[in-house]
């Protein structure tokens, strides 16, 4: 009995000394696998790691720095299972620290789009290290790519609250401020994120757009400068400084900035493509080179037939093909425009021209009955008209405008020509108005007896 017990503990011994050993011989081990990592030996340092645990399956700091390797070798893959190996199965150490842990898993979990574990380590780490100022950052990427927006701003607040210089995260609230309308707060962090960091160049294409909204054009136009410096944003921010240009009339400009954004795109696959080729036919439309802009609008339909206007576009100036007269009227130089408008006033409203001057988006002309003498003599038979070849309909604002105008000049009666048309409220403004509107339709026919 007595040779029972002693074997028993004997035993026991061995086996305590065995554990002994292994836990000496196993962080020896551990460090060795991270010398080589350390060292960039990658290969080598997955292959002892391997060694490892075909002994100890069990030891998961290995599995750990495994991973670590093969993160460190593009294996991105076989990184994420043995972290995740490591997740569900490991009690951290010194050997295997868990916040380091963490924030690589989440990471790796990223890469994979696997968007709600890696939020999960992140709210796990934000309570493991509440001061951690990067870890409120990627969780507020996390969030802002999910479109949890309102969850996004505030880890991107409580980030700058922890890193007042951060730029990246005044950039990123910048953005999120941005989308949500909060113009002023928007500008503010955009601006404090450019003053830490003039290179955010992003940050610039952002600002660009809330000083276009603010008809702040040259301010815009500086800012889009900027933005082209962020490759990301390069076609973006001149297909803005574009507009700018188209808004300020500025069209040669307008045009450069445009053709140079479709130019970017080598195979004309992008959606911002198909945007500036969209303001690129609009500018065309509004130089009077409408063949160029229909080549436009018809390689924008072959992509989206149903993109914004382009349908009506096409079918609005179907007609160009067959009618010279509305075509001529359309593209003709100012110079050429101007004698055509006087011949139509002759021969279509028997009026004679005495004054005639180019206008923004077409011209306008005194005139006096043709069968008057001296037209200074007959200041109460004068006439008012207004020739426009913008392509949107004309607003009631600028048919009152013209009206009283005409009034003020005592004109006996005002005509407003357009080859758009318009809109209701301007239809209904002239009436029982000495001012009679000649739309599109009725141009055309009109065209054809001069």
């Amino acid at each position: 009995m007595i040779y029972i017990i002693i074997s028993a503990v004997a035993t026991f011994v061995v086996a305590l000394l065995i554990i002994a050993i292994k836990s000496i011989v196993s962080p020896k081990k551990v460090e060795n696998v991270k010398k080589l990592l350390k060292q960039g030996k990658n290969q080598q340092a997955a292959k002892l790691a391997k060694q490892i645990l075909t002994k100890e399956p069990h030891n998961y700091a290995v599995h750990y720095y495994l991973g670590k390797a093969y993160l460190a070798d593009n294996r991105s893959e076989l990184a994420l299972m043995e972290y995740k190996n490591v997740n569900e199965n490991a009690l951290f150490d010194s050997n295997l620290p868990e916040v380091p842990f963490r924030k690589e898993y989440a990471a790796l979990l990223m890469s994979y789009n696997q968007k709600e574990e890696a939020l999960n380590e992140y709210l796990l780490l934000s309570k493991m290290n509440p001061t951690d100022p990067e870890i409120f950052f990627n969780a507020g990427k996390i969030t802002e790519q999910m479109n949890r927006k309102d969850l996004a701003l505030g880890f991107y607040k409580k980030c700058v609250t922890l890193d007042p210089k951060n730029a990246k995260a005044h950039a990123a609230l910048g953005y999120i401020l941005f989308q949500s309308k909060q113009t002023a707060e928007a500008k503010r962090e955009l601006d404090l994120a450019i003053r830490l960091n003039p290179e955010t160049y992003a940050c610039y294409y952002y600002l660009g757009k809330l000083l276009k909204e603010e008809k702040d054009l040259a301010g815009a136009v500086k800012a889009f400068d900027k933005a082209q410096r962020d490759s990301e944003y390069k076609q973006k921010a001149l297909i803005e400084r574009g507009t700018c240009y188209m808004m300020a009339n500025r069209l040669d400009n307008a045009l450069i900035d445009l053709q140079r954004a479709i130019e970017i795109d080598k195979d004309n696959s992008k959606n911002d493509t198909i945007y500036a080729r969209y303001f690129l036919a609009s500018c065309y439309e509004k130089s009077r080179k409408i063949e160029k802009a229909i080549e436009q609008w018809e390689i924008i339909y072959k992509k989206n037939h149903s993109f914004r206007d382009v349908a009506s576009k096409l079918s609005e100036y179907k007609d160009l093909q067959s009618n010279d007269y509305l075509k001529d009227f359309l593209t003709c130089s100012d110079a050429e425009f101007l004698e055509l408008c006087k011949n139509f006033s002759l021969k279509i409203l028997k009026l004679s021209s005495q004054q005639a001057e180019i206008k923004k988006s077409g011209c306008q002309i005194l005139a006096s009955d043709a069968k008057d003498g001296d037209w200074r003599n007959m200041r109460k038979q004068t006439f008012l008209l207004r020739f426009y070849r913008d392509p949107d309909p004309v607003e009631d604002s600028v048919v009152r405008e013209t009206h009283d105008k005409a009034k003020a000049m005592n004109c006996t009666k005002a005509y407003f020509i357009s080859s758009s048309g318009f809109t209701r409220s301007a239809l209904s403004y002239a009436e029982n108005r000495p001012i009679e509107l000649i739309g599109k339709e009725k141009l055309e026919s009109l065209l054809g007896n001069l």
